[in-house]
């Protein structure tokens, strides 16, 4: 069964307790899930909020970046080392919250670009890195759904077919990928090919319009989607994913310059959205 997901990034990206209303207010309006940004360094938060969740009855997910000083994919043994207790301690809060899966473009450092298309030793310093998360991962019951990112946030993996052969590398059952709609509006050809392309990994899906606003006001063509998650049997989250100025510093960092949508516009208007293209195209709901 498909449950439909939250990212509260509309919100704030910080896990505390003043997130608790929107929480609540989401499993009010008939969400099944909600996800949360792992960053913020209070670990004693990440457990609480997890209870919340699991008192409320909401499943949860969780979504993560790494940085330049903890780039999976640089030369320096130091740094890949660093990329790899990151992806530890994000394993560790995701696990408080009690996040089965955790998603995001773990493979390689948000924003950070080199002046060469991407190399096979990137793609197996990466994978090496996964590799070890993976294992510390799997006693914590969390698997990572890896990210593609649009040209203009990464370059290791932008389309199904990179992140396939990355996963390939990796070769971990506990490394598996994600698919999002606004990134692969921009880099995919058909999102049928590319759903095809990422099936066999696939963990976690978000539901994201062209403009990060309300899924379904934009041009994104999501019957072309749904159809195509329907024809690959995928039973796992739709989590929107839209963002809004109410964090201003972490919508500086990702370019977000304007309001798209209220996120609570977003959040009532994409849950019917959702529900519908579920019954259209035969998903489970």
């Amino acid at each position: 069964m498909n449950k439909i997901g939250f990212n509260v990034l509309a919100w704030s990206a910080v896990v505390s307790d003043e997130i608790l209303p929107v929480i609540d207010r989401l499993k009010e309006t008939g969400y099944d899930s909600v996800e949360f940004y792992v960053g913020s360094p209070d670990a004693a938060a990440y457990k609480q909020v997890g209870e919340h969740c699991r008192n409320l009855g909401l499943a949860v997910s969780t979504v993560s970046t790494v940085g330049k000083a903890e780039n999976p994919i640089s030369d320096s043994a130091e740094t890949r080392a660093k990329a790899l207790d990151r992806l530890k301690w994000v394993i560790d809060r995701s696990h408080d919250l009690g996040a089965k899966i955790l998603c995001g473009p773990l493979h390689s450092a948000h924003a950070v670009f080199a002046l060469h298309a991407p190399e096979d030793a990137e793609y197996g310093w990466s994978a090496e890195v996964l590799h070890a998360a993976g294992e510390y991962a799997a006693p914590a019951g969390v698997t990572f759904g890896l990210e593609a990112l649009n040209r203009f946030e990464c370059y290791l993996c932008n389309t199904m077919e990179q992140l396939t052969r990355l996963l390939q590398q990796v070769n971990h059952p506990n490394v598996r990928a994600m698919f999002d709609t606004h990134h692969a509006n921009i880099e995919e050809k058909k999102f049928t090919q590319a759903i095809q392309t990422i099936a066999p990994y696939l963990v976690h899906v978000h539901i994201s319009e062209n403009d990060r606003g309300t899924p379904g006001d934009g041009h994104i063509n999501f019957d072309e989607a749904f159809a195509a998650l329907a024809g690959i049997n995928y039973q796992g989250l739709l989590t929107i994913e839209a963002f809004s100025r109410n964090d201003p510093d972490f919508a500086n960092s990702i370019g977000v310059w304007r309001e798209f949508s209220k996120p609570w516009d977003i959040a009532e208007k994409g849950l019917t959205f959702i529900q519908q293209m579920c019954q259209r195209h035969g998903l489970h709901r």
